[in-house]
């Protein structure tokens, strides 16, 4: 059996105020749809006429689908190389805008807290604001999803204050 990597990312990386930027995912018309018919299977995440007769006035992403993608992404920029120990739970979750196919995906991280759990001093917390942002077609730029929660990371030095604010 072979060992776990050591983790890049721990707690005390993740600084009150810190402001990370990662991701680019081209949302697919075809994943568009087959999220939808398995998860989400309402008329404008299937179907393009009935989606230019919605209120999205075209085939749009479900808000699952566009918070699944947000979720890869973060595992793919520090999620899998950290010392992630999950999450308690969201506090906030906003669908700002639609997500179209042919939209590019980024997320912006915004550290809002971070302390020690009292229950266990080996773990610390953080607490984030998530925005998906939305490149469209035209170029133009939209805050699409808004998210605020909390993170679970084991602590690199437990005995130690946390990260500087």
């Amino acid at each position: 059996m072979t060992a776990a990597p050591t983790p890049t990312y721990y707690w005390e990386d993740f600084a009150a105020g810190s402001v990370r930027e990662f991701g680019g995912t081209l949302v697919n018309k075809d994943d568009v749809i087959r999220f939808a018919s398995e998860f989400d299977p309402q008329p404008f995440h299937l179907d393009e006429d009935a989606a230019r007769a919605s209120l999205f006035g075209g085939l749009a992403a479900s808000g699952w689908h566009t918070c699944a993608m947000v979720m890869r992404m973060m595992c793919d920029a520090y999620l899998l190389d950290s010392a992630s120990l999950g999450s308690p739970g969201l506090e906030k979750l906003q669908w700002l805008k639609p997500v179209y196919p042919g939209d590019v995906l980024r997320v912006r991280m915004t550290i809002l807290e971070s302390r020690p759990m009292n229950s266990k001093p080996h773990v610390g917390l953080i607490r984030s604001q998530w925005e998906a942002i939305a490149r469209r077609r035209d170029g133009r730029e939209d805050v699409v999803l808004q998210m605020e929660g909390w993170g679970m990371f084991r602590r690199r030095n437990p005995g130690e204050a946390g990260p500087a604010a």
